[in-house]
């Protein structure tokens, strides 16, 4: 299978490009590739059009949704995996119409200037319509360890399923599933408008059948004709590492199942992050505070940082100063790139700070006040602690 393109290639268009630049690149792409376009063409030309075509719906279909271009820009593939689905994004199956894809785009009535002779009416009045089940959005709350190294996370949903005792059809005799009398079975109706202009032909969904071109006679008592019923599932979901709160993963084909056996949706989860008790993240990056007492800033100590993969003993050198910050190489979060993939770890911070006791005995008092006037005690930074202090300096 060939290396996918970038969906902003594929259209032709920059990374900052606008809704409706995006709109206009892919009516261009339609235009040039869709079937109706080619149906003279060789058995070659046409498969290569067919796929030229299927590329430009599934760039569309993602670069057209605010959410899933977000996710796409930050994690590429990774992000829309299963979102995008390939197709034609206005059809459940096949290519649909060019007239149907213009009129989405456009408004209802476009799709007459010119369009109708391209082979497509013989298509939409033939071409049973397919149903789509609905997304379903849920959310899973994820510790830093769970991010750190990636999960498997059970998810329970309730969704509707194929009723069990018609199959799915909506009757359990498949002699009450009759053609629909107003489209004839196509799904649609045709509508035939001459003005100045020329002659305008529109499709809409046909409003007896919603458009699935069978009506049912003899409802299933189960599922009162449907083919669904409701039920309460649990799904198990593979989380990558390097996921941030915000992020969305797309589980293709684990939403709601879609009338008479048609097209499952998509189960969207949605990432949230638990607060840790001790760090604090900002992208890869985590970031620990350590308070210390002044004896052991003065003399120097060893602390425990938490980090993911366990305690790290870490030596505090004498003489350290309040605001110190020292970094762990390697030892926050996976990085992840545009596609999803890891590339390394971020690092943590930690802080240190030192308590300055609000009260001393008497005996401390003397002991602190000998010391006053000591050459030790006496502020004199060294080029190290000078850039510190100037550090500090900035945020007032």
């Amino acid at each position: 299978m060939a290396e996918k393109r970038d969906y902003y290639e594929v259209l032709g268009i920059q990374k900052g490009a606008s809704a409706d630049e995006i709109k206009s690149a892919y009516k261009k792409a339609a235009l040039n590739w869709h079937p109706d376009r080619h149906v003279n063409d060789s058995e070659a030309d046409k498969k290569a059009a067919e796929e030229k075509f299927k590329e430009a719906s599934e760039a569309y279909t993602v670069l057209s949704d605010p959410d899933k271009k977000a996710r796409y820009d930050q994690f590429g593939f990774s992000g829309v995996d299963g979102a995008a689905g390939g197709g034609d994004p206005f059809s459940g199956a096949g290519f649909g119409n060019l007239n149907d894809i213009l009129n989405d785009l456009f408004g209802r009535g476009f799709g007459g200037f010119g369009f109708g002779g391209f082979g497509g009416g013989s298509r939409s009045s033939s071409q049973q319509r397919v149903l789509r089940g609905r997304d379903i959005r849920t959310s899973v709350t994820l510790t830093l360890e769970e991010i750190a190294n990636g999960c498997k996370k059970e998810v329970t949903i309730e969704r509707n399923r194929p009723c069990a005792d018609c199959g799915g059809k909506g009757t359990k005799n498949s002699s009450d599933i009759k053609t629909c009398p107003t489209c004839k079975g196509s799904g649609q109706v045709q509508q035939t408008v001459n003005s100045l202009f020329g002659r305008t032909i529109t499709y809409n969904t046909c409003p007896q059948c919603n458009g699935e071109g069978k009506v049912v006679t003899n409802p299933c008592r189960s599922c009162s004709g449907t083919g669904l019923v409701r039920k309460r599932e649990t799904v198990t979901v593979t989380i990558p590492a390097g996921v941030e709160a915000g992020n969305q993963l797309t589980i293709r084909g684990e939403g709601h199942s879609a009338p008479h056996n048609g097209v499952n949706g998509d189960l969207l989860i949605v990432i949230k992050e638990a607060e840790h008790p001790e760090l604090m993240r900002e992208g890869a990056n985590l970031f620990y505070t350590k308070v210390i007492s002044v004896t052991e800033a003065i003399l120097g100590t060893e602390i425990s940082v938490p980090c993911i993969d366990g305690a790290y003993k870490l030596k505090i050198d004498a003489g350290t100063q309040s605001g110190t910050v020292i970094k762990l190489k390697n030892k926050g979060l996976p990085e992840v790139n545009s596609y999803g993939k890891s590339y390394g770890k971020g690092d943590l911070y930690v802080k240190i700070l030192v308590w300055i006791p609000r009260k001393l005995s008497r005996s401390e008092k003397e002991a602190i006040e000998n010391m006053r006037n000591s050459d030790s005690f006496t502020p004199n930074p060294s080029r190290e602690d000078k850039a510190l202090f100037d550090k500090e300096k900035t945020l007032f």
